[in-house]
């Protein structure tokens, strides 16, 4: 039969280990979700770069369409009026400043929409390191306290050895 003494340090051993592969599991489980929200949030910035680009290039193409059919405005209008051809040529530039427009608009999209992306995964990120470092703190608070109830089981152990070998102290 086993002493308290060994008994106590058994089972303190069994709750450290408990409390270990509870702190292994909560800290996996931390990283992996900030793996998921990492993953998460490049995959929208992706999607939102390739909007940007999709739009980015629907505008090009609208604006040499513009420009396009302006200049073949422009040159049937030389042929009949120079003053047609003056307007042809103003509703050109005006298309051209309106395709810039476009553009620029798209790529302030695209750049708002991968800054949101950005913002997400870095609060992301922050949550799982909080949830690591809670996790860790309650880990060292279960063990702290584990080693004191062991270590308080030994002294009982030791006073309870000491007082049945020696008979209680009695003062003189």
């Amino acid at each position: 039969m086993a002493s308290r003494q060994e008994q106590a340090s058994y089972h303190a051993g069994e709750t450290k280990a408990r409390a270990e592969e509870k702190t292994g599991q909560v800290m996996g489980a931390a990283q992996e979700r900030g793996r998921e929200a990492k993953h998460r949030a490049s995959a929208a910035a992706d999607r939102a770069m390739g909007r940007g680009h999709d739009a980015k290039e629907a505008t090009k193409d609208r604006a040499c369409q513009a420009k396009d059919a302006a200049s073949d405005a422009a040159g049937r209008a030389v042929d009949s009026d120079r003053g047609a051809a003056e307007a042809t040529r103003e509703k050109a530039h005006e298309a051209g400043d309106s395709a810039r427009e476009g553009a620029q608009q798209t790529g302030g999209y695209v750049a708002q929409t991968a800054e949101a992306a950005r913002q997400k995964a870095a609060g992301a990120a922050q949550y799982a390191r909080e949830t690591v470092v809670a996790g860790k703190d309650k880990t060292g608070a279960i063990l702290q306290q584990a080693g004191e109830k062991a270590m308080n089981t030994a002294v009982a152990a030791k006073d309870t050895v000491v007082s049945t070998a020696v008979g209680p102290r009695t003062r003189w």
